[in-house]
């Protein structure tokens, strides 16, 4: 099965603008263990995952059939999107022991849908 991993806000980790150089290799080390766990781990396999540019962000609405564009995140949001990953997994059990290697960001977690066209 497939789920969308979105790390959002810092949880429990200090924002990353006011992390030392120090503290980014550590992070950015947790975020390499859980590759290396994924691959080493039968039935898991990251599909894709980035991170985002949270002062970056493009709206698109459609309203009457017509398209708006406009910056920022249409909800105020407090907490912003920081990055994703596409994982699959035998299950959410097993996925929940792998993201334990994350950062503790708040994460949340959704199945993927497959749908046949």
């Amino acid at each position: 099965m497939k789920y969308l991993v979105l790390l959002i806000g810092a949880g429990e980790e200090p924002r990353w603008d006011t992390l030392t150089p120090d503290q980014m290799s550590a992070t950015m080390q947790r975020f390499a263990d859980f590759a290396t766990i994924c691959a080493q781990r039968e039935g898991v396999e990251i599909l894709a995952g980035e991170a985002l540019d949270e002062a970056a962000h493009t709206m698109i609405r459609y309203q009457g059939g017509r398209q708006f564009v406009t910056d920022g995140p249409y909800a105020e949001v407090i907490e912003g999107l920081g990055g994703f990953y596409l994982v699959e997994s035998p299950d959410f059990d097993t996925l929940r022991e792998v993201i334990k290697a994350l950062p503790a960001y708040d994460i949340q977690v959704t199945p993927v849908v497959d749908i046949d066209v």
